[in-house]
Parts: C-alpha cells; sequence; structure tokens
C-alpha cells in the first residue's frame, strides 16, 4: 500500500459510508422498528437536545474508545466511520422529502431493500482495507475476552443489552428490530456471496501502520483483520 492508496482510500471509505447511511436510512423510513444500536440513538435524541445523527456520532466515539480501552486495532476507517456515518444519516433523514412508511408489508420491503444498500457501502468501504467500523472492533474485542461463548451468541447479547438501552429510553422498537436482528445478516451474506466478496481476506492497515506508510518512515507491515 502506498501514501496514493490510502488517501484514495479515504475518500472510498467516505463513498462507502454515504452508501451505508443511505441504507441505514430506508431502515428508518420503513417505521416499523429500528435495529438495537439505531433504537439507542433515537432514544437519546429523544431526551436530548441531539438529533439522531449526533447522537449516533456521540455513541460511536464513546464506543472507539471502549475499542482503545479494550487494546483494539482501529485505523482511519475506524476514525472516519465513527465521525460521519451517523451525521450522513442524518442528512438523508433531513432530505427525504416523503412521509415516513406506515404499513407493515412495504416497511418490511424497504428495510430489506435498506440492508442490501448497506451491504454495498461496507463492501465499499470495507475494501479501502483501513479497518473496520467502532461497534465490529467493540464486538471483537468483548469475543476475545468471551473465548468460551461463541461470537454469534457475544453480538446477540451485545445488541440485547444495547436494544434494552435504546427501549428503555423511548427509541422505536417492533416487528423491524426482530427483522434486523434475524435478516440483516442474511442480507449481507447474499450480497457479499453475489459480489464474491470476503471479508477475511482483506490486509486491514491500522491507524500506526497507515502513518508510516503516509510518512516514509520505518516498513509497511499488514494486519490480516482489524482485531
Amino acid at each position: 500500500m502506498t501514501r496514493k492508496s490510502i488517501l484514495l482510500g479515504w475518500l472510498q471509505i467516505v463513498l462507502g459510508l454515504l452508501v451505508f447511511a443511505l441504507g441505514v436510512h430506508l431502515t428508518i423510513f420503513a417505521n416499523i422498528g429500528l435495529a438495537p444500536w439505531d433504537c439507542l440513538g433515537m432514544g437519546i435524541a429523544a431526551h436530548t437536545p441531539l438529533n439522531y445523527g449526533l447522537s449516533m456520532t456521540i455513541i460511536a466515539v464513546v464506543v472507539l474508545c471502549i475499542d482503545l480501552l479494550l487494546k483494539e486495532k482501529i485505523g482511519f476507517g475506524t476514525i472516519i466511520d465513527a465521525l460521519l456515518t451517523g451525521n450522513f444519516v442524518q442528512m438523508f433523514n433531513d432530505l427525504n422529502p416523503l412521509p415516513l412508511n406506515q404499513k407493515l408489508l412495504p416497511g418490511i420491503g424497504w428495510m430489506v431493500l435498506g440492508f442490501t444498500i448497506m451491504a454495498l457501502g461496507m463492501w465499499i468501504y470495507m475494501s479501502a482495507e483501513q479497518c473496520c467500523g467502532p461497534r465490529d472492533s467493540l464486538l471483537v474485542g468483548l469475543g476475545k475476552r468471551l473465548a468460551k461463548i461463541p461470537i454469534g451468541i457475544v453480538e446477540v447479547l451485545l445488541w440485547a443489552v444495547v436494544l434494552l438501552a435504546g427501549w428503555l429510553l423511548g427509541g422505536p422498537v417492533g416487528v423491524g428490530t426482530l427483522v434486523s436482528t434475524f435478516g440483516a445478516g442474511l442480507v449481507l451474506q447474499l450480497v457479499y456471496g453475489l459480489l464474491h466478496f470476503e471479508p477475511r481476506r482483506l490486509r486491514h492497515r491500522s491507524l500506526a501502520q497507515a502513518l508510516v506508510i503516509l510518512t516514509g518512515k520505518g516498513g509497511t507491515s499488514l494486519d490480516s483483520s482489524c482485531d
């Protein structure tokens, strides 16, 4: 990886996050309940002067700090994700001139479309190989410390805690929450299969490694993952 590829990678990450944010917006527009993290963001927004975008940015920065405490490797992609994604979603929420969906079946359709677009966005920004988002790094960090528990169960437990906090704060919970919990991963796997994309084969550069390349000091060793 060269200095030019890292800088172009930042543009790729921003583009991918824009696409991803459009997908998240559609899951909100569906208006049938939100995924756990979005539910928490809406719950915080309901009790503070913050809008959804700023609430999600604060959540992402807090999670990023936890990642650092857990000594997880982060990259420029992690930081850009934390700072931009929530605000991009808020931008789409503000720009959409249509009223929120009010029917269940169309809502499920909007949600599935949103998952598909989210998967495309993840494919774009993860392909820049500058590490994953803060929440993915948190899951990896927790998984390491709960090594005897399957990572899928760890993810469900994390989602349960986040969803409970969001629900207690008044975040929207409904059929869409169940659809998100069980359907998002299936759509993601289908899209990745069609794209022949395998995230575990990516060779991510951590923040320190990217800085070495940008400054031209030292070597250019590689990470095989974000963890």
